[in-house]
């Protein structure tokens, strides 16, 4: 299942070399720009520069004043641009609404996604989320948004990505017209990698479309994407992967030598162990299903989540 458009995802401007920091600097994150951008079309955004401050600009923080949280300027009080930058991500809705992804600028007091410094009494306390962030994550709660430093965690990494590419998947369906058939079986396609986040809430999931009159689909759409989605941001665990793979290797069970089921569980344990990384049991399963095909293992996305190229489960 090949997956070859560029995928719309915004990205905060400075992590593509665009010199848009306060003091006229930036911070390019080379990962960011040349390995994703091989897949991602990325809609750069810098709210700070939106919003007029400029280049080079006077420093801003977050303040908490009476447990409300203020963006000002760090050596002036009287320069608060709370306002500005909640504006100015309402303003953004004609694009953010057309993304799939988001990657942010941590520490940033307009764009970090979490623990920002909030200064009390210029004590910093890491609490804090930046203006803007804050204001896509609530107009937007299905939407991946990740810190790109976080990304250089090869669990975080590749869970934004796997929600990345779901995300843009659901798109698709939703393009086409959602009905109960069309839900089941994009459900269908995911169950194994909903299985490998959480298996008591991805049953869960599954009964409750099941239970889905086929007239109500539309309606019922909302919500099976918001409880997808939040499922998919529970990182995979390795016992879970287990269970999967598990699962997986009972469709060759009547159709490999003794040798080769051996060797597959073998390889299985071995990761479960820690001595392999999952790249390994999946390419020996899919050694296997080349040989002996599977319409449900084909038409699955937890064997092929998102490009090989990314490598992402060769550190997992």
């Amino acid at each position: 299942m090949q997956e070859s458009k560029k995928i719309p995802v915004g990205i905060s401007s400075c992590l593509l070399g665009e010199r848009v920091r306060y003091d006229g600097g930036h911070k390019l994150n080379s990962y960011v720009s040349s390995t994703l951008g091989e897949f991602f079309e990325f809609r750069a955004f810098c709210p700070e520069m939106s919003i007029g401050l400029g280049v080079p600009r006077k420093t801003i923080r977050l303040v908490d004043i009476d447990g409300q949280t203020h963006c000002q300027g760090t050596q002036e009080s009287n320069l608060d641009v709370t306002e500005s930058l909640r504006q100015c991500g309402l303003e953004q809705s004609s694009w953010h609404s057309s993304i799939y992804g988001y990657i942010l600028k941590k520490d940033s007091p307009s764009c970090g996604m979490e623990r920002v410094k909030v200064y009390k009494n210029d004590q910093p306390e890491r609490k804090g989320v930046g203006i803007y962030a804050q204001v896509l994550m609530d107009r937007y709660p299905n939407l991946p948004v990740e810190e790109e430093g976080r990304l250089g965690d090869p669990v975080l990494r590749e869970n934004f990505l796997q929600r990345v590419f779901a995300f843009r998947r659901w798109g698709e369906v939703v393009q086409k017209g959602v009905s109960k058939r069309i839900l089941t079986e994009f459900h269908g396609q995911h169950k194994l990698t909903l299985l490998s986040h959480d298996q008591d809430l991805a049953r869960d999931l599954g009964r409750e479309l099941a239970k889905i009159e086929s007239s109500d689909a539309q309606e019922y759409a909302p919500d099976y994407i918001a409880k997808f989605m939040a499922l998919l941001k529970i990182k995979a665990t390795r016992s879970n992967h287990v269970n999967v793979l598990q699962h997986i290797q009972g469709y060759l069970k009547k159709l490999l030598d003794s040798q080769d089921r051996e060797e597959l569980c073998e390889v299985i344990e071995e990761y479960r162990l820690g001595h392999l990384p999952l790249i390994v049991p999946i390419t020996l399963l899919k050694h296997h299903f080349r040989r002996n095909p599977s319409e449900y293992i084909l038409d699955s996305y937890y064997m092929n989540p998102h490009p090989k190229e990314l490598m992402l489960r060769n550190s997992l």
